[in-house]
């Protein structure tokens, strides 16, 4: 599936500054799901899947975990302290900074 496209002028990662390859994400950002798409549950799929006006992306387990925290409201840091305790794991950090920078240059989370 190709990526999806934001609407003209919608603030982006790379807009402010947290997008760009090999720099590191403030922990103190507040991911949400992009202008223009829609996070939800597809019982069909049982799976979380990402709409957007020209299709769909059907998100692994991880990924929808990740992407159902990211409300605008929790921190980067808050984000990784709640899936470490959810799943009773340690260092997912880098894992879930790395997948937001990917959402982020591919329009699918804003910031």
């Amino acid at each position: 599936m190709s990526p999806a496209r934001p609407p003209e002028g919608a603030r982006t990662a790379a807009r402010e500054g947290g997008g760009s390859e090999g720099v590191a994400l403030d922990t103190d950002i507040r991911p949400r799901v992009g202008p223009g798409m829609r996070l939800q549950w597809e019982p069909a799929q049982s799976c979380h899947v990402l709409l957007y006006p020209e299709g769909m992306v059907k998100l692994n387990q991880s990924a929808g975990e990740i992407m159902s925290r990211c409300d605008g409201q929790r921190s980067l840091a808050d984000i990784v302290a709640d899936l470490e305790a959810t799943f009773n794991a340690t260092g997912l950090a880098p894992d879930v900074e790395a997948f937001v920078e990917i959402a982020g240059q591919r329009h699918w989370l804003v910031w």
